[in-house]
């Protein structure tokens, strides 16, 4: 059970540092205290004040590399205004937003780093071969990809180790099957963004309005939300969550969600669900 720190920006758009700085320092803490070991984050958010945060939050607070929490973030996608995301897989740009990031993450080596998402114009083989370039040079320990189809994924398997995958997937919305099949076939982690099916920027999660879900959720005595994690991490033993929020009781809430055991029953019947 990770968390995504993307939501801890200013608004609107998660572009600027977020509002209220010492509250997240705080929250990123409780994540940790709670057993949240893994964060994810990208140069896009903010960009660079969510890497920032990361970095002061946990800067200074270990003996070693091995002691401090998992650090995952992107490069790979530019934004210059709330409103304007472009990608940018051009190599020197990537190797530029990687050292960014290894300042402000504070950090020697980056432990997860993603290719945000495939540039339509620059060659996928050019922005995957660049991350592996860093890796080799141990800027990065692993390389993962974030918004790619499988054809994707199976062309840079060809070209190295690929570590993650991820892409936006949850009870509603399970296009990305087989791409989830072929990571968990092929022992590769997969972080399923927008896991309570959230669109970009809002603050509400609209979960499946299934029937099934809400009586689920009172027979387990938690709320739809904590379901529908639920069901994620029963999907694949290869899954890693990244729920993100401002809010420390959300916090806690997301974290129960990993306590939960739904039966194959339970399971068969929200996927039906979800599917009608």
């Amino acid at each position: 059970m990770g968390m995504g720190t993307m939501r801890l920006c200013g608004q609107p758009g998660n572009f600027g540092p977020y509002k209220d700085w010492a509250s997240a320092l705080r929250l990123l803490r409780q994540a940790r205290d709670l057993g949240v070991n893994f964060f994810d984050t990208a140069h896009a958010y903010g960009p660079g004040w969510n890497e920032s945060l990361l970095g002061e939050a946990f800067a200074g607070e270990f003996a070693g590399e091995s002691a401090r929490p998992i650090f995952a973030t992107k490069g790979g996608v530019e934004k210059t205004a709330p409103d304007k995301v472009f990608p940018d897989g051009r190599p020197e740009q990537l190797r530029l937003r990687c050292e960014e990031s290894l300042k402000r993450l504070k950090v020697e080596k980056i432990d997860l780093y993603q290719l945000h998402r495939p540039d339509p114009a620059v060659p996928f083989e050019e922005s995957v071969g660049a991350l592996h370039d860093l890796q080799k040079e141990g800027k990065i320990h692993h390389v993962g990809l974030s918004n790619v189809s499988l054809s994707q994924l199976e062309n840079a398997t060809k070209l190295g180790s690929i570590a993650s995958v991820q892409n936006r997937y949850n009870l509603d919305e399970q296009e990305d099957d087989p791409v989830l099949n072929y990571c968990t076939q092929h022992g590769i982690a997969y972080l399923p963004w927008g896991p309570l099916a959230a669109k970009p920027f809002a603050k509400d999660a609209p979960l499946s309005s299934s029937p099934r879900l809400a009586t689920l959720a009172e027979t387990h005595k938690a709320t739809a939300s904590q379901i529908a994690l639920a069901w994620l991490l029963h999907r694949a033993p290869n899954i890693v969550l990244i729920p993100g929020t401002t809010d420390p009781e959300h916090l806690v809430e997301n974290m129960k969600a990993a306590t939960l055991k739904l039966t194959a029953n339970e399971l068969a019947q929200l996927s039906a669900a979800a599917n009608i």
